[in-house]
């Protein structure tokens, strides 16, 4: 139950079937969100032979409703954004691999990079930068992955439109959260915003469009999201400090508690924290040489589009400087 965007570049410019083979790409850039994109068109300025390996191009961006903060446009929808990304890839003669994930990476003599897809391609490259940004962090509540495409949503602009004009809950008192309950008030849907934190963290412009027009609860946990005939009927939440469960009627649950880094191909190529974000330096280098990372998927604080583009601009530069040897 979600409505699909991709964007897709001319037929020619795709990577075709066994192509890859008895050829070495100087740089493989992994993802195709706005650092992926943006790292794209420095490195082809740069006149660089390169490949992408992305499952769609535009990434986050693509399920993101309005963007406010990206300069040159006062108000942007995120597919459109994501689309005039892809337009200005589209000038240069981009390989790409799309639809494709890396699955697994090796390291040969030369240095040369190995990727493995899910496809069974295998493309090697002299050096690599990864760019894969981040996915939906689950609740893993009793109920979640039953009711997932059947009341359970990731994404408001995606789904919202299924349940307009019906209760919808919304978890999470961040920005995401508080974005996707303003994507269902437009929809004239009845919101509740439950907020595990003691404190909302969105910002305060955000905050002010939601306040009086859904219901906010600060401090409530939802332990189980609830059912009957295959479709969600509501969820059931509890206060942090403790106390009684209480039921939350709802037909649509939009969950948005934070991102996990899609780095999972990266454990034991580069040095990552904890929480799985890539270690990067000031000039996007990880612990591995040949090996550069950018945007959301890295440790650079603030994950906004206007600084993983930014972010993608430097770490081309910065391998651009390692292909050629050029000293720093």
């Amino acid at each position: 139950m979600a409505l699909e965007f991709k964007l897709d570049l001319p037929v020619e410019a795709g990577l075709k079937p066994g192509e890859e083979q008895d050829q070495v790409f100087e740089l493989a850039i992994v993802g195709g969100g706005p650092a992926g994109m943006t790292a794209a068109v420095y490195a082809l300025r740069k006149q660089l032979k390169i490949v992408m390996i992305t499952p769609d191009l535009g990434g986050q961006v693509l399920w993101t409703g309005g963007v406010e903060n990206y300069m040159g446009y006062q108000y942007i929808s995120g597919p459109d954004l994501a689309s005039k990304f892809s337009e200005q890839v589209r000038h240069f003669p981009l390989k790409l691999a799309q639809g494709e994930s890396v699955t697994a990476v090796e390291e040969k003599a030369g240095p040369l990079f190995v990727l493995a897809t899910n496809t069974g391609r295998t493309i090697s490259a002299r050096s690599l930068l990864i760019a894969t940004g981040k996915r939906q962090r689950p609740l893993n509540v009793p109920g979640e992955k039953e009711y997932q495409g059947r009341g359970v949503s990731f994404c408001s602009i995606c789904d919202g439109p299924f349940f307009k004009g019906l209760p919808v809950v919304v978890v999470g008192g961040g920005n995401s959260g508080i974005s996707a309950a303003l994507d269902m008030l437009e929809l004239n849907s009845p919101v509740t915003v439950i907020n595990f934190a003691d404190g909302w963290q969105a910002d305060p412009v955000l905050l002010d469009q939601v306040r009086g027009r859904a219901k906010l609860l600060d401090g409530h946990q939802l332990v189980a999201i609830e059912g009957e005939g295959g479709k969600v009927t509501g969820v059931a939440i509890r206060p942090r400090g403790g106390g009684p469960e209480q039921h939350v009627e709802a037909r649509g649950v939009f969950i948005e508690v934070g991102l996990l880094p899609n780095t999972e191909f990266c454990r034991g190529l580069v040095e990552l924290t904890p929480h799985g974000e890539i270690r990067v330096d000031d000039r996007a280098r990880t612990s591995r040489p040949g090996v550069f990372a950018a945007g959301d998927c890295t440790t650079v604080p603030e994950k906004q589009i206007i600084i993983a583009a930014g972010e993608g601009a430097k770490a081309a530069l910065t391998a651009y400087r390692y292909i050629k040897r050029i000293p720093d």
